[in-house]
């Protein structure tokens, strides 16, 4: 690049190689843990290797940086790390399929993702990467493991869960699809497995309350944490069991609608509630229903979308408000031993599971509230949950629902029948899977003394490299010699755990190892409490519940065991949109990629063909239907500023972003605009433009605050605005002012193109350093307003005034407009009305 003004377009290959390579030799964006500067860390959530950065990173890992960049200039001292959520299934299925490592796979993924992420000119501190399948990490998150088993956070024990049986795991509720395994296909099983659990319903209370205090995430996100959580207040009482025979003389029910009880026409238990294993010991029948049930997932979502089946025990109940009352008693397949008691009254009027299993048994269906006028309305397909008062229920008729609510629960606890209380849908989390690559649970079982906790000296426990993939299960399990090992306690030959941590834990505590990396403990308190809480995490809105609630619970599982003094992980959260482009199929309805097609107007060939092609929905960029950008050819052609820039400017954050050629080309031109109107700053001349001058400050103030509010398509346009005031201004200081100031604004979103102009101007150190410009606040207040002239209520002019001129001066300099003396031609006028700033009526 030639320092003269011949050098009208800006290089940005070039510059993009030399700046890079200059923030990276000098150090640039590391963090300085010991700095006295106001501390902020800025994260995005960290990628899986899968061994291609897509449009949503670049768009989700720009937008932090731009904020961590204005940061930087703010004075602040900054954490911007990066790093690799590097455990899962897909690294096993790549091996399966491809005969390779899992960890050669992975960490070839790493080094081709960090090479392309670097392309964009982040300023991230590469000192502090990590990976989670390093040992270096997850030694110390086995560290962590045995701090909250001794703190009583975590405990072993039997419970139903997922179970893959081709590939020999257990499944999370969100890999059951459709009833099949996500991988392999198969019908998913219900199985009782050992499994370990972390005790987040010990938080559930402080994890709901504390929602309250996140006033910087969006709503939606805190709501679907409320709804995860689920805190319920309602009735737990009693259901007396007509002639039990063998069964349970009785069974507890939790509802959080007790005003409906008149409403119940049955009672359901789960297939794993002790009256129906009672009833299946006695009944072949039952059992067979049992296993039938057990072929089955888990998960409340699939249950709720599956049909209503159920099988009547034989048994009935006492209605517990009217002794006369009997209600028949079914095992459902609907119901799960997880929620509330595992058993339930259905009042099919007024829930919509229960009337599906009503309409199937042919159940009576009475209707028990209503709004005024519908009381004889008689419920056909759906079910009504709205408001309304209690009809055909006795002394509660009349009532509005929360208060018939009430008197149930008064007459329960009364008749000592039940109790109202308070019961939450979150469950203990189920940390084990039967997977190689993940985190080793650092437990060794012996015969003599159970499970045995491996000692911290011995850490960490290295997952082995030696493992086969030549055949489904877990490769640990039939390890020759990894799996042996001696009791840390007696010496006596004993068995290392063979089941894997869930990969959530490894991301429910990076962000405290990002702020301090000691390397015999997992962090130190005082530096990573320095960096904490993360004041701004970005990330997808598909994290909202489980990444972000385990987050929570660990950070607080960290502080009740004494570990660190933070809470909550994340004090603002920003959830943007994703990448979208249209989608294109072929004359054979295959999906063709971008670059396959040729665009007519509105109209589309194949090129190799030259057959028309079919424009589709314009959807979020994805592999299967092949309507993906490449980042690197985008970044080969135009460059990273433009790149980076077009990913701000075209829509809100938190809205998704449409791909298009024009977008990317548009965002090109004014990257070579920007140098041009650094080649007006070089102009010498003296003089003053105050109506540019007060536009700069105005645009140095509104900057300002769109970055804070991650506003990046409203920074753009201010500055847009600018640069076209710049350009049609005349030469001066001013106008050289502006040009440079408007530099360090656009700095934190097209660096490289800023650091190039910067230096054309002469200046000797980076831009990055340079101080963030101050709005002066005199000149944020216009110096001049606009008054809208009136002549008998009608507008006839507008004038540009000083502002705060006063009446008299007004009236005078208004009434010597000559369009209103021709008007007004030697009258004297009734009235003048003067509004201060805005108007002038002048009334004849």
């Amino acid at each position: 690049m030639t320092d003269t003004v011949e050098a009208s377009r800006f290089d940005s290959a070039a510059a993009d190689v030399k700046w890079q390579a200059r923030w990276e030799t000098g150090g640039l964006f590391r963090a300085d843990s010991a700095s006295n500067k106001p501390k902020t860390m800025v994260l995005e959530m960290f990628p899986y290797p899968s061994g291609r950065i897509h449009m949503g990173h670049v768009r989700n890992y720009t937008m932090g940086d731009v904020l961590a960049r204005a940061r930087r200039m703010q004075g602040h001292a900054v954490l911007h790390p990066m790093g690799w959520d590097a455990f899962g299934m897909p690294a096993e299925n790549a091996a399966m399929e491809r005969g390779v490592h899992p960890g050669d796979w992975t960490r070839a993924n790493i080094a081709a993702m960090r090479a392309q992420l670097k392309r964009l000119g982040l300023a991230i501190d590469w000192s502090r990467e990590l990976a989670t399948c390093e040992p270096d990490y997850y030694g110390h998150e086995q560290a962590l493991f045995l701090d909250l088993l001794e703190g009583g956070l975590v405990d072993r024990r039997e419970a139903y869960v997922n179970w893959d049986p081709v590939d020999n795991t257990v499944l999370a509720n969100e890999q059951v699809i459709d009833g099949r395994g996500w991988r392999s296909g198969a019908l998913v099983e219900r199985r009782k497995l050992t499994q370990w659990f972390f005790r987040i319903t010990a938080f559930a209370e402080e994890l709901a309350a504390d929602l309250a205090t996140l006033d910087q995430w969006p709503e939606k996100v805190r709501l679907m944490q409320e709804n995860w959580i689920g805190k319920s207040k309602g009735l737990r009482f009693r259901f007396d069991v007509e002639d039990p025979g063998s069964a349970p003389a009785s069974f507890e029910v939790f509802t959080t609608r007790p005003d409906t009880l008149y409403g119940a026409s049955f009672a359901a238990v789960s297939v794993d509630h002790p009256l129906a294993q009672a009833i299946a010991a006695a009944q072949p029948a039952a059992a067979a229903f049992i296993d039938q049930c057990r072929t089955t997932g888990t998960a409340a979502a699939e249950l709720e979308t599956a049909e209503k089946l159920g099988f009547d025990t034989g048994l009935s109940v006492v209605h517990p408000l009217d002794a006369t009352r009997r209600l028949p008693v079914f095992i459902a397949n609907f119901v799960l031993m997880e929620y509330g008691t595992g058993a339930i009254f259905g009042c099919p009027a007024h829930d919509q599971r229960d009337l599906d299993f009503a309409r199937k048994y042919a159940l009576p269906v009475p209707r028990v509230v209503a709004l005024p006028g519908d009381e004889s309305v008689p419920i056909a397909d759906e079910a009504y949950t709205g408001p309304g008062k209690l009809i055909n229920s006795e002394f509660l008729n009349g009532m509005e629902v929360e208060a018939a609510k009430a008197a149930v629960i008064a007459r329960a606890e009364s008749g000592g029948w039940g109790e109202g209380t308070t019961v939450f849908r979150l469950r203990d989390w189920g940390i084990s899977r039967q997977r190689y690559w993940g985190t080793p649970i650092p437990i060794i079982h012996c015969e003599d003394c159970g499970t045995v906790p491996v000692p911290k000296a011995d850490l960490p426990v290295v997952l082995p490299e030696d493992v086969t993939f030549d055949r489904p299960g877990n490769p640990l399990d039939r390890h020759p010699t990894w799996r042996n090992v001696d009791c840390p306690k007696c010496g006596k030959p004993a068995r290392r755990e063979t089941d894997t941590l869930d990969t959530f834990v490894d991301s429910s505590w990076y962000f405290i190892r990002f702020a301090s990396q000691p390397a015999d403990k997992p962090f130190d308190k005082a530096e990573a409490e320095s960096w904490l809480p993360v004041a701004q995490y970005i990330g997808g809105i598909e994290h909202a519940i489980l990444h972000l609630l385990y987050s929570r619970f660990f950070t607080r599982a960290l502080a009740s065991i004494g570990k660190i003094d933070v809470k909550e992980p994340f004090r603002g959260l920003f959830t943007q949109g994703m990448v979208t482009h249209e989608t294109y199929k072929g004359s054979e309805g295959q999906w063709l990629e971008p670059t396959a097609i040729e665009k007519r107007g509105d109209t589309a060939i194949e090129v190799a063909t030259g057959l028309s092609v079919e424009i589709g929905r314009t959807e979020k960029m994805s592999k299967s239907k092949k309507n993906v950008v490449d980042p690197d050819a985008i970044l080969d052609r135009y460059g990273a500023d433009a790149v980076r820039w077009f990913m701000l400017s075209d829509s809100p954050p938190e809205r998704d972003l449409a791909w298009s050629l024009a977008g990317i080309e548009g965002a090109h031109r004014f990257v070579n605009r920007l140098w041009r109107i650094a080649l007006l700053a070089r102009d010498s001349a003296q003089g003053a433009d105050e109506s540019l001058t007060r536009q700069l400050h105005k645009t140095i103030d509104g900057i300002t605050q769109d970055l804070d509010k991650l506003q990046f398509n409203k920074a753009v346009a201010r500055a847009y605005e600018l640069a076209n005031a710049i350009e049609k201004a005349a030469p001066s200081a001013a106008r050289a002012d502006a040009a440079k100031t408007l530099l360090r604004l656009v700095a934190p979103m097209v660096p490289h193109i800023a650091e190039e102009a910067w230096a054309l101007l002469g200046e000797t150190t980076l831009i990055a350093d340079a101080p963030w410009p101050v709005a002066d606040p005199a000149l944020l207040v216009d110096a001049e307003v606009t008054y809208a002239v009136q002549v008998n209520g009608k507008l006839r002019e507008t004038v540009l005034l000083a502002k705060g001129l006063d009446r008299a001066e007004t009236e005078t300099m208004v009434m010597a407009l000559p369009k209103i003396a021709a008007l007004v031609d030697g009258a004297t006028p009734k009235k003048v009305i003067v509004v201060p700033d805005r108007l002038v009526n002048i009334v004849l």
